[in-house]
């Protein structure tokens, strides 16, 4: 473990360049604000199986003043990382300790018997007192476990690996939360949702009651609704949404399922809205608009996705949201208007904050975001940004894009077998009234090693500001209707 401080000179270099380039950007209406981002953690691993000094994919949570970010380490072109690496804060974001994941992958300290590591999701367990970062442990590119460490001290340290299913399938893109309510009928139970790839990505939940030690074999819904990326989300009075991608011959559908009896069974699946999806240009790995998904202090469930559905031709991406009382009746969904329609920005990758302290209409929201100023671009010109819109009125207006970082150029980021990464989600988290965000962020390639890290904002992000009424609302499709196709996409 290293304790953050100072970056280095180089690193300052190569941020002023990233962000002084910013300064140079036209043809846009983002905002520039005086953001200084703040590394988290380096990959040290030299291992000539990955791509190193890179750092990608992270989520992040926070609880009181503690907040603990995870990521993949050293990322391989064909699939997974060579370990799974953190940084904590017990202060509200003013100070770091950095590390990384003990008996994982054989590149660990000391080493595990997985070959890889990837897709790491962190909650907190407040009944128990513990922190959990589930990850994915790669046997082969086709035997693919889930797995979960565990802290019992803020995030500092943690254990070596807890099987949460090893079935020998090829499982993938796992997500993690835990019941936090003590009023709650089921506080303490964990709940992990993945999908299992051999079995053409069906839908798994299983659930731990003891802190994370143990696991319950996986369930999948009552319909067996096959689909990849869910986020689960635990309501106050228990009641577990997952909103996740469902699939059918034509699109992408949003979609979501639930548990009201702890996850002991999981609900028929039901869709939100088909997904008006644009791949966005220059070979970027984003070839899937994942949700992503938090709640209110009263339970309601926010979803985020990417979707062109506002834009003539689909010519470029906007971020939309979607919001439910009970997981089952969801509002038609509504553009967030970071940008203006037409502008040619285009927005993906979201990772939402909801300030679990507010609720409603009063609801504290920090959206964080990469775009590309023009969605008309190739690798050669595409100029990757990262950035953040906000609302203090649950969704009713946002602020503007403001850009935190970049531009990064395409080629700067490790290549992976769906295009250059930064990460298949990033993620946002409340410390108090500030969120803090994670992202990748990269400059040039040094010395034959890429320079991609995990990156946060010194102090937060604020969610006032100036800001835009959400008014462009869609009804297109289907929305709050029983799923009516099994039919996947090929993957």
């Amino acid at each position: 473990m290293w304790r953050i401080g100072l970056l280095s000179r180089r690193m300052k270099a190569a941020l002023a360049i990233v962000l002084g380039l910013s300064l140079g950007l036209v043809g846009s209406a983002q905002v520039l604000a005086s953001i200084q981002v703040l590394q988290l953690s380096t990959d040290p691993y030299t291992n000539p199986t990955s791509q190193h000094r890179t750092e990608v994919e992270p989520d992040t949570f926070a609880s009181g003043s503690t907040i603990v970010t995870a990521f993949q380490i050293g990322r391989f072109f064909d699939g997974g990382a060579s370990n799974i690496g953190f940084a904590a804060s017990s202060n509200g974001g003013n100070s770091w300790t950095a590390g990384f994941l003990p008996g994982t992958t054989v590149f660990a300290t000391p080493p595990g018997t997985h070959a890889r590591a990837s897709d790491p999701s962190v909650a907190f367990d407040a009944k128990h007192g513990v922190w959990l970062i589930s990850y994915l442990g790669l046997v082969t590119l086709t035997d693919v476990d889930v797995l979960a460490s565990r802290s019992t001290d803020g995030g500092l340290t943690w254990s070596a690996p807890v099987v949460i299913n090893a079935n020998g399938h090829f499982n993938d893109k796992n997500w993690t939360v835990c019941d936090d309510t003590a009023s709650s009928p089921f506080y303490g139970h964990c709940y992990t949702e993945f999908d299992d790839n051999s079995r053409g990505d069906l839908e798994q939940m299983s659930t731990s009651t003891d802190g994370g030690l143990t696991w319950g074999n996986a369930l999948a819904t009552q319909d067996g609704v096959h689909g990849i990326g869910g986020q689960p989300l635990v309501q106050p009075d228990g009641t577990v949404i997952v909103p996740f991608d469902g699939f059918s011959f034509a699109t992408f559908l949003l979609m979501s399922f639930r548990s009201t009896d702890g996850g002991a069974s999981w609900s028929a699946a039901r869709v939100i809205s088909p997904v008006k999806f644009r791949h966005p240009a220059g070979g970027i790995r984003a070839g899937i608009p994942l949700p992503s998904a938090e709640m209110d202090a009263n339970g309601r469930a926010y979803v985020v996705w990417s979707d062109c559905r506002f834009e003539a031709q689909c010519s470029a991406s906007d971020l939309v949201l979607t919001t439910s009382d009970n997981g089952i009746a969801w509002s038609h969904p509504t553009r967030i208007p970071a940008d203006a329609i037409g502008s040619g920005v285009d927005h993906f990758i979201p990772g939402i904050a909801v300030d679990r302290s507010t609720s409603g209409g009063s609801a504290h929201l920090v959206l964080a975001f990469y775009y590309y100023p023009q969605a008309n671009c190739t690798t050669a010109t595409c100029q990757l940004i990262a950035g953040f819109t906000a609302s203090s009125d649950g969704g009713s207006s946002w602020t503007s894009t403001t850009r935190v970082a970049g531009p990064m150029v395409l080629t700067w980021l490790p290549s992976t077998t769906q295009g250059f990464m930064v990460g298949d989600y990033i993620s946002t988290s409340f410390s108090g009234a500030p969120a803090f965000p994670a992202y990748a962020l990269a400059s040039s390639p040094s010395g034959g090693l890429f320079q991609e890290a995990t990156f946060t904002v010194t102090g937060g992000l604020s969610s006032t500001g100036s800001a835009a009424p959400a008014s462009d609302t869609s009804g297109v499709g289907v929305t709050n209707a029983a799923r009516t196709t099994s039919a996947l996409t090929a993957r």
